[in-house]
């Protein structure tokens, strides 16, 4: 299964230096992708710079590696949060999305969808807007996860998680930088004297995704003993010495031979069991993994706030307006039930109307006013058409 191995350098030189050796290694170029901060970048003569229209022709091809002179072609960007940048390798084709020159998904998504925790890449980017420089590399396998971390570490990789405390103990840390930043939005809320700025908020969806444990097996061998029991026919000999009386007379047979002594040997011989035990494979059990892939339906909501502006004041020109519509209701509608503050709304729609289609006949976009206006009132157009047609024949007439 694939890895992704992450290194933090101080300084472009270290992480290139690790580069070159994962490089040398083995490791596939196409695979690597290195992240710079631009402001404390050096290697002129590697930028390749993306015009104000946000296209570049070096763009082509670098995503998956281009070289220039031995060295990745490193494409200028802009991360949210970080600043300018420079990046290469497949990391860019997460970071530019769809467009070249801006970065759409951002660098802690990019680090997400490459398998990163997310609380390990805001502490990567934040290193990146600090000045530092990201090596990400993707190993097929953990033998070569293995061998790149051990390669970034003694090229000087950061332990990520150290130095994030450290800065959180120097008061300047992620979350700090986060909190000034929504202080510095607040505060522009706050225009020029007597001005307020109301935001229109919309939420986005962001959808990734990050590798997480599983269910596991765990195989062990034992070695067990069974008594068992075979039978086996044995031969054996014994030697029998017997004395025979005799009485007849000696032979010349009987009596040939050396003078002297005469003697003779017998050997009695008897089987022995002998046991032998062949070792035979008899069963294998076979473990392995299957990779597949699933498709989740995320479901959740998003959230916008809008700003609906109504005229509410009345002075000068207005009041007068304002009597003569008080006037139409006593006439028309004082005994339908409802009070001149629920139809009020609709006499000075009639007026808004007049701005937005000058010159236009009633009948011409009448049409048009029904469905603004049953967009925000459902079902009530028919009852307060009346009201919205006099407000607008108030501002024709000019009576």
């Amino acid at each position: 299964m694939a890895k992704t191995v992450v290194g933090y350098f101080d300084t472009y030189d270290h992480a290139k230096r690790a580069l070159d050796d994962l490089t040398k290694a083995g490791m596939d170029r196409d695979k690597i992708s290195i992240v710079t901060n631009r402001e404390t970048y050096r290697g002129k003569d590697e930028i390749r710079d993306i015009d104000d229209d946000g296209h570049s022709g070096a763009a082509v091809g670098a995503a998956s590696g281009a070289v220039v002179g031995g060295t990745a072609a490193l494409i200028a960007s802009l991360i949210p949060g970080v600043g300018p940048i420079l990046a290469a390798g497949p990391v860019i084709a997460t970071l530019l999305g769809a467009g070249v020159g801006a970065a759409a998904g951002g660098l802690i998504g990019a680090l997400v969808d490459a398998g990163v925790p997310e609380e390990d890449a805001q502490l990567y980017q934040e290193g990146v807007r600090r000045g530092g420089t990201l090596l990400i590399a993707r190993a097929d396998n953990n033998e070569m996860a293995m061998r790149a971390a051990n390669i970034m570490n003694q090229a000087g990789a950061i332990d990520i998680k150290r130095r994030g405390a450290q800065w959180q103990q120097q008061g300047a840390g992620a979350s700090n930088q986060r909190e000034q930043n929504y202080h510095q939005q607040n505060a522009g809320q706050q225009g020029r004297e007597g001005e307020i700025r109301v935001p229109v908020v919309e939420e986005e969806l962001r959808v990734g995704k990050r590798e997480a444990g599983g269910a596991g097996v765990r195989v062990q061998s034992q070695v067990t003993e069974t008594p068992v029991e075979e039978q086996v026919r044995l031969r054996e000999e014994r030697i029998n010495v017997e004395r025979r009386p005799a009485n007849r007379p000696a032979s010349q047979e009987d009596l040939s031979g050396h003078p002297g002594e005469e003697s003779f040997e017998f050997h009695e011989r008897r089987e022995e069991p002998v046991v032998q035990k062949t070792a035979r494979v008899v069963e294998e059990v076979v473990v392995s993994k299957e990779e597949r892939e699933r498709v989740e339906n995320i479901r959740d909501t998003v959230r916008r706030k809008d700003v609906d502006v109504q005229r509410t004041g009345h002075h000068g020109e207005d009041s007068g307006d304002d009597s003569r519509w008080r006037e139409d209701f006593q006439k028309n509608y004082a005994n339908s039930g409802y009070s001149y503050e629920q139809y009020a709304p609709a006499y000075q729609y009639g007026s808004q109307l007049r701005q937005q289609y000058s010159g236009r006949d009633w009948d011409a976009f009448e049409g048009d006013a029904r469905r603004d206006w049953e967009s925000r009132s459902p079902g009530t157009w028919e009852r307060m058409k009346n009201a919205v047609r006099h407000g607008w024949n108030r501002m024709t007439d000019g009576d």
